[in-house]
């Protein structure tokens, strides 16, 4: 079973990028060429059939850019039934365009209920159920409930070759109010960081990159934290998110890769898919070249990563 780690890195080398763009569809957000094909506006299966066109011409436009996509289960949730019907077509789709998949759920819970969760989205679907609707290629998982509540997902993706990303130190601007607690002798974004260290190079989980299918999350708006966690885990990939929208830059997510060029998946979401919403493409393109915006974004996110790694 070939390592979570080394295929995210063989997806990264060929299209050249570390870049990943966030699916989060905000239904108000979609344009209107779109949503004005609903009938029923109201209605959840209405609003998740116009999802569902939406992330559908996002994958498309994206898929020759960039390695990878990472669907936000929220925005799919809330739709109801019809939503999570529309966010397993959006993990289809992304893996038939070879795109490495990364279900953002931050699952986390023990026993029973995290075997489930991690049955749920990382493969390991019973013999006599077939549809495995829900499957990435690797997930986030909440380490607040402890070893107890990540072990049953670092076990299904030993098993299944997929992998998991840890919330470490996150790009939320509250983040702080727990995550840089000082527990004992450090901060506790440090405590988790040495935990995942810990898990990720356990027996049979490092591939042959020198990387671990256990990750983290590691926010680009905290460049000083990333450095250190760097350090702290030499040998996990992180999945960055904060770049674009929410501030970070180039600049910003230096410090989360290795001196290799190695170790690091940097994700956009608002910045790339709303690209028209925002500047300079509002001006340049409008809604009505919507599609032209999100492109012209996602190849900017891509020189804009390639600059800072000369």
């Amino acid at each position: 079973m070939e390592n979570f780690a080394d295929r995210l890195i063989a997806a990264i080398e060929t299209k050249g990028t570390p870049a990943c763009v966030g699916i989060d569809p905000v239904y108000e957000l979609i344009p209107a060429e779109i949503t004005r094909c609903a009938k029923e506006p109201c209605a959840a299966g209405a609003r998740a059939a116009c999802v569902m066109a939406f992330h559908e011409e996002i994958i498309e436009i994206v898929a020759p850019h960039v390695p990878a996509v990472k669907p936000q289960v929220a925005f799919y949730e809330m739709m109801g039934a019809a939503g999570m019907a529309a966010y397993a077509d959006a993990l289809r789709r992304a893996a038939q365009k070879g795109l490495i998949v990364i279900g953002d759920v931050k699952r986390g819970d023990i026993g029973s209920t995290a075997q489930a969760y991690a049955a749920a989205h990382l493969g390991e679907i019973p013999p006599h159920v077939h549809d495995q609707l829900f499957v990435a290629d690797a997930i986030t998982v909440n380490p607040y409930l402890g070893s107890d509540g990540v072990k049953p997902f670092i076990e299904a993706a030993r098993r299944s070759g997929r992998g998991i990303f840890v919330l470490v130190k996150t790009s939320n601007k509250s983040s702080g109010e727990f995550q840089d607690l000082v527990a004992g002798d450090s901060e506790l974004f440090v405590k988790v960081a040495g935990k995942v260290n810990e898990w990720g190079t356990q027996p049979g989980l490092i591939g042959s990159r020198g990387y671990s299918c256990v990750g983290a999350v590691v926010g680009a708006t905290y460049p000083e934290q990333a450095a250190r966690l760097r350090k702290l885990m030499p040998a996990a990939y992180f999945l960055v998110p904060g770049y674009g929208a929410q501030g970070g830059s180039a600049k910003h997510v230096a410090p989360c890769f290795n001196p290799d060029g190695l170790g690091a998946i940097v994700n956009s979401a608002r910045g790339i898919i709303y690209a028209w919403t925002r500047s300079p493409y509002k001006e340049r393109f409008g809604e009505a070249r919507w599609r032209d915006a999100v492109e012209a974004a996602v190849k900017d996110m891509v020189a804009d990563l390639m600059r800072n790694e000369e």
